[in-house]
């Protein structure tokens, strides 16, 4: 068996780090840096293994994987696709449509890698393996020094370009040729250990690539967000620059994923807007909070896209119901072909009955009255889609015998609750403290102290005061009953107790627990949690750090200019500006990242797991991000910036010094002139 690979990529760094990487480690490697020549190349050499960018000059990677499979002889070669771009989730299920064998996420890591072409090819040792990892670091420590040499004039190349092209008479294919030049840098950053470096690289893709196909020069505000995206890719590359003169990354290591708004699984939105200006806009302005939009300019060709695709929803601009009653029919036809319909809405500047009434009729959800107000229209869209699904409701088990707890287990585990069990009762304050739950389910008799003593000591503590407490016991005797209600318990159960009904019991009170705490631990106007409450996960959260050795940043965020929005807007206005704030953040982070408001216009996030560095990355796509929000009032739309403030544990070794830390830091960048992401000195560099 052979064991000859052809690497296809046209940014050469890239061709070479895998080549110095895959040729230490026994194989043999043929590149190039062209589709059509990688087609050519392929049917002559037969390699054992392809692996190839998407993006490519001449002949895209699908279509080259196509070919392959097209091609007798060589139509049973594996081939890898990897990529950089946006919309992965999507390209994925493309990848094994066309034929692919494996998918790769830029950056690459070099383990990973190395253990998905093994799964293809086998490797012939050329060296012991200690000397071959020593010469790879070698190689590759000064590809990347070569790397970052050139970057400032590959930058500069890129903005040359830009102001050609807004300068003078725009060319569609000048323009796709500097959407590959920022593509390659969103995969070689990362991969080179310059990962804020892609992520701005990324950020002007993601705004280029929505305008590619776009006929004629694109709309103004297009034309001003790429030129801010490539303006911010000038001042990551000068970052870099800097960082290479004493910061070395290792390449060994996989980067941590900072990157929530990638999980773009179902949030594709198909928007019928016949003016293409308006269409752009609004997909810009939906854009921003994690959502892909394809615009059509007339309900024909829909059910088509509908078939290749199904979008989490449909926003429809209408005119009048006299014009468009072939919208209504193809709507209608296309809903005839779905298990479940497709999330309907309507934007109209009629707000008349007649009006609302034909949207019903025609299946919409939602009708929005033009111009919609960017809050109000994510609302909307996250309510039809079902975005804010509840996370299942926590119960911690309670109970000395392993055979029944773990029944309990199962029946709730099945029922979709998440379950911790305790079988020695004195060991019951660490999982109450890391799990969190919604409900402690409780044995009365338990060896060395009892359920009713249980519940006294967790009602002595403030924090879970308002955790319903249920017993589970055969006792029968109603005075003992009354006497465990009275040590704190919220209910009785009592064994044997059937399956339904103690599901049934469960999530009642899970709910109403929620419900209950919603109302004491989280801000009314944003939902996000208070100033207390955040203030109390902070010290949670370093206590976890510190036991489990991880890193933890605390950032702060704050409103630029805030006073002057409420002046001259008024407060209702800017109360949805906060709302609009709280919204982007808990789009843009993890699910596991925990976001407060701190008061005011100020915001806080706890960020586990994740260094400054990392941070930094996330938080500043989040500040470019809302800063292109258009917001609106009776006295005309605007646009509102952030400011933030990083500090990351252990630099800062206890939530007061985090906190401390993070409102200098803010400060620091309020004084820089506001819109700016600063990092509190010490900050940890990504390790």
């Amino acid at each position: 068996m052979g064991n000859k690979i052809v690497v296809v990529d046209d940014e050469e760094k890239i061709t070479r780090m895998l080549q110095i990487l895959l040729e230490q480690h026994g194989y043999q490697v043929l590149v190039s840096h062209d589709g059509l020549a990688a087609y050519d190349m392929i049917v002559k050499e037969k390699p054992e293994l392809v692996l190839s960018d998407l993006l490519l000059p001449r002949l895209h990677g699908f279509e080259l994987c196509k070919r392959i499979r097209e091609t007798e002889g060589i139509n049973g070669t594996p081939v890898i696709l990897m990529t950089a771009v946006y919309k992965t989730t999507k390209y994925k299920g493309e990848a094994v449509r066309y034929g692919a064998n494996d998918f790769v996420i830029k950056p690459l890591e070099h383990g990973d890698l190395l253990v998905r072409v093994g799964r293809f090819v086998q490797a012939k040792a050329t060296q012991p393996a200690a000397l071959a990892s020593e010469a790879v670091a070698k190689q590759l420590k000064a590809l990347r020094q070569e790397y970052a040499s050139k970057l400032p004039e590959r930058v500069a190349g890129i903005q040359a370009i830009w102001a050609g092209l807004t300068a003078g008479m725009w060319d569609p294919e000048v323009f796709k040729s500097l959407h590959r030049g920022v593509h390659g840098l969103a995969g070689s950053g990362a991969t080179f250990g310059y990962g804020e470096l892609s992520d701005a690289a990324r950020g002007a893709e993601g705004v280029m690539s929505s305008v590619l196909d776009t006929p004629g020069k694109p709309a103004a505000e297009w034309i001003r967000q790429i030129d801010a995206a490539i303006r911010n890719l000038g001042k990551a590359a000068a970052r870099v620059v800097q960082d290479s003169d004493g910061f070395h990354p290792d390449l060994s290591l996989a980067p941590i994923d900072p990157s929530p708004r990638i999980e773009a699984d179902a949030r594709q939105i198909y928007l019928i807007e016949r003016d293409p200006a308006q269409a752009q806009d609004l997909a810009l302005q939906v854009g921003w909070f994690g959502y892909s939009v394809r615009t059509f300019p007339r309900a024909a060709g829909l059910k088509d896209a509908v078939a290749a695709e199904t979008p989490s929803a449909i926003v429809i601009d209408v005119a009048s119901p006299e014009d468009d009653l072939d919208v209504v029919t193809e709507i209608l036809a296309i809903q005839e072909t779905q298990q479940l319909p497709i999330p309907v809405m309507f934007l109209s500047s009629r707000s008349d009955l007649e009006s609302r009434l034909w949207a019903v009729r025609a299946g919409g959800g939602a009708y929005l009255i033009k111009p919609a107000d960017v809050r109000e229209l994510i609302d909307k869209i996250d309510h039809l889609t079902a975005r804010n699904v509840q996370e299942p409701g926590r119960v911690l088990i309670v109970e000395d015998e392993p055979e029944l707890s773990e029944f309990y287990r199962q029946v709730l585990s099945g029922a979709g609750f998440e379950t911790a069990v305790v079988n020695d009762p004195t060991k019951v304050l660490e999982p109450l403290s890391e799990f969190n739950p919604d409900m402690i389910l409780m044995d009365i008799y338990m060896p060395t102290c009892t359920g009713l003593e249980l519940a006294r000591v967790v009602r002595q503590q403030e924090n879970y005061v308002g955790i319903p407490i249920v017993f589970l016991s055969s006792e029968s005797d109603l005075d003992r009953q009354v006497q465990a209600m009275g040590s704190g318990a919220d209910g009785f159960l009592t064994k044997p107790i059937t399956t339904e009904h103690l599901v049934s019991a469960v999530a009642s009170r899970v709910e109403r627990a929620r419900t209950l705490r919603s109302f004491m631990v989280r801000d009314s106007l944003t939902g996000l949690l208070n100033h207390s409450k955040i203030e109390e996960q902070l010290d949670v959260q370093v206590a976890r750090a510190q036991r489990q050795r991880t890193r933890l940043v605390f950032a702060m965020i704050d409103a630029d200019n805030f006073k002057a929005v409420n002046d001259t807007h008024g407060h209702l206005v800017g109360d949805r500006v906060i709302k609009t704030i709280g919204r982007l953040l808990k789009q843009r982070l993890r699910k596991t990242d925990i976001i407060g408001r701190w008061g005011g216009d100020e915001f806080a996030v706890i960020l586990p797991d994740t260094d400054g560095l990392t941070a930094r990355r996330v938080l500043e796509e989040a500040r470019q991000g809302f800063a292109q929000v258009r917001h609106q009032s009776p006295e005309g739309a605007f646009h509102v910036t952030l400011s933030c403030g990083i500090a990351d544990f252990p630099t800062f070794g206890d939530a007061n010094s985090l906190g401390v830390a993070a409102d200098k830091a803010l400060y620091v960048a309020k004084r820089a002139g506001g819109d700016e992401v600063a990092l509190a000195p010490g900050g940890s560099r990504a390790t």
